[in-house]
C-alpha cells in the first residue's frame, strides 16, 4: 500500500529525465482542504486538465500535501523548455476555467494562471 511510511513508486523511462519542483499554500480550513483533495481524485479531476498537461510534454506530476502547503513534482524530456510549455498550457481548453475552480483554496489573487500560482523551487541538495 502506498504510504508516507511506505513511500510512492517511481515511474521508469527509458532515459534521463528533468524534474521541475514547485510550492503552494492552500487556505488553512480543513473542509477545504478536504474538497481540494477531492476534485484532485480520479474521479474528480478534468480530463481536459490531465489531457493538456500531457500535451505540453510533461511526463508526470504528483502532488503532495503537509498541512496546508503543496510540493508538486514535475518530470519531463530533457529537451522540455519550461516557460513556453506554460504559456502554451495556460491557452489550452478548460485551463483558465480550472485555475479559477482551484483559486478558492490557495493563498493566491484570483485570475492567475498555474505557473504564476505555483512557485518554482531551488535544488540545495541531492544524492546522486
Amino acid at each position: 500500500m502506498n504510504t508516507p511510511q511506505n513511500g510512492y513508486p517511481v515511474q521508469q523511462y527509458q532515459g534521463p529525465v528533468k524534474r521541475y519542483c514547485q510550492t503552494l499554500d492552500l487556505r488553512d480550513n480543513p473542509e477545504l482542504i478536504a474538497e481540494y483533495r477531492k476534485r484532485h481524485s480520479k474521479e474528480h479531476a478534468w480530463k481536459e486538465i490531465i489531457a493538456g498537461i500531457r500535451e505540453v510534454g510533461i511526463l508526470e506530476m504528483e502532488i503532495y500535501l503537509l498541512g496546508t502547503r503543496l510540493f508538486m513534482i514535475v518530470e519531463t524530456p530533457l529537451d522540455f523548455e519550461w516557460d513556453s510549455a506554460m504559456a502554451r498550457l495556460s491557452t489550452l481548453p478548460r485551463q483558465a476555467e480550472w485555475e479559477d475552480y482551484m483559486a478558492e483554496f490557495q493563498l493566491v489573487k484570483e485570475g492567475l494562471s498555474s505557473a504564476e500560482k505555483w512557485q518554482l523551487m531551488e535544488r540545495i541538495f541531492h544524492l546522486y
